[in-house]
């Protein structure tokens, strides 16, 4: 059955086919090859199961936050606040890149808009400062995918609803690797600029700095809501989406006054296309989850990986892995959707915390999404930055690199992402 069901999907795959045909067509084919006695309402039972869940309700409403603002000028004044009080160092474009790239991932949420809002501005700055294309869209890609641990992150919605996790934890989780990940990158800048001798800007006065700082404060609101109103008991996920659409339109529409009300139409169209496709990817998930599982193909591939041996450290690396590779071929919701079902029992077996390993899951999402050679995120910049493909991957070596150690930090170190969801929940 495995082989069929896989067969039947990369056949599809090379076809060209939409990722969420195969997924459910290896299910229909799996089911009634295998299980002629059973009705297949259930498959259609299953699918409308797994849209269920109320906490799948924050995606569409991150999204559509995210739309609002991408549109609108809180990345301008993100951008603005960093530039005044790290352009002046050594390194200082570059860091700004990365920094700004992951505050406003945790206002969006969303990797590929970071891409678009903070990638598309500063480029042209670091090419005019003496940073090479290749560096710079490498960083701007990579620090990016940021976006996809901190809150509000999609991918850990989705992981917390197909695991049984909590989002709230999973939320607060991703903060340490996230943080990590960010010094990192920081680090590398300033030894790159230093390198290659990159000159730095003018020190912005305290008076610019406390400008910046008042005109950031608004949209630096949304991570506050999301972790300060989710850490304070406040909001669930879901309520704290719904709060980040209501305080985006009345950012860009009433204060900022970027947006006019008969954009919010347009923007609610685009929203709903993507969240369309996102739900009919997580129910063919949820059947191909229950086949599967009903299938007992998970054990099959764990007995046939000696994973059912294992310690609890080889089974988060095999994850790392399996994700890793897996979200280079293929868009990373689905991944999590196939994925994480087979990697459950083991995980269970084990005694992993659940939390921890969403948070490695997640984290490999964010590299394979950025790795070639069909790393989501690599396509929207060739789109942005409107360069060909060998010049996009050209400069992200080190940066995969660096993602790799960090993954390795996290499994040698949990507490990375554990420390504060045990702070804040007990």
């Amino acid at each position: 059955m495995t082989t069929l069901m896989v067969t039947t999907m990369i056949v599809l795959l090379l076809l060209g086919f939409p990722m969420m045909i195969p997924l459910i067509a290896a299910v229909v084919l799996g089911f009634f090859v295998f299980f002629s006695g059973m009705r297949p309402e259930i498959i259609i039972q299953q699918m409308i199961g797994g849209i269920q869940p109320t906490a799948l309700i924050a995606v569409p409403m991150f999204i559509l936050a995210a739309d609002i603002i991408t549109k609108g000028h809180s990345a301008d004044r993100l951008l603005d606040l960093v530039m005044r009080f790290v352009g002046h160092v050594r390194g200082g474009l570059a860091i700004t890149t990365a920094t700004t790239c992951t505050l406003f991932g945790a206002v969006s949420g969303s990797t590929q808009a970071t891409v678009v809002a903070i990638g598309g501005p500063l480029r042209p700055k670091m090419l005019k400062a003496g940073y090479k294309d290749s560096f710079t869209m490498a960083l701007a890609i990579n620090a990016s995918d940021i976006a996809f641990l901190i809150p509000p992150s999609i991918g850990m919605i989705i992981y917390g609803v197909i695991s049984g996790t909590s989002i709230a934890e999973l939320f607060i989780a991703g903060i340490g690797p996230g943080l990590l990940i960010l010094a990192m990158f920081c680090t590398y800048s300033y030894l790159y600029a230093r390198y290659h001798n990159i000159p730095t800007l003018e020190k912005a006065t305290w008076r610019q700095r406390g400008h910046a700082t008042v005109r950031a404060l608004w949209p630096l609101g949304f991570p506050v809501i999301v972790v300060g109103g989710i850490y304070g008991g406040i909001f669930s996920p879901t309520e704290a989406a719904s709060v980040c659409v209501l305080y985006a339109v009345i950012l860009e529409v009433i204060i900022f006054r970027s947006i006019k009300p008969r954009e919010l139409i347009e923007i609610a169209r685009s929203t709903g296309l993507i969240t369309a496709v996102v739900f009919i990817l997580v129910a063919a998930g949820a059947a191909f989850s229950w086949t599967i599982s009903f299938a007992r193909i998970p054990q099959e591939i764990i007995g046939t990986l000696g994973l059912d041996v294992a310690g609890p450290t080889t089974v988060l690396i095999a994850i790392a892995i399996a994700f890793f590779i897996g979200c280079m071929f293929v868009d990373p919701i689905v991944v999590i959707l196939v994925f994480v079902p087979i990697f459950a029992p083991i995980v269970q077996g084990v005694g992993l915390d659940p939390v921890l390993v969403g948070t490695v899951i997640v984290l490999q999402v964010a590299i394979g999404s950025a790795t070639p050679p069909f790393g989501c995120d690599i396509f929207t910049a060739i789109a942005i930055f409107k360069r060909p493909y060998l010049d996009v991957i050209r400069g992200t070596p080190p940066f995969i690199f660096m993602l790799l150690l960090a993954s390795a930090l996290l499994i040698m170190f949990p507490q990375i992402a554990l420390f504060l969801p045990s702070l804040a929940f007990g």
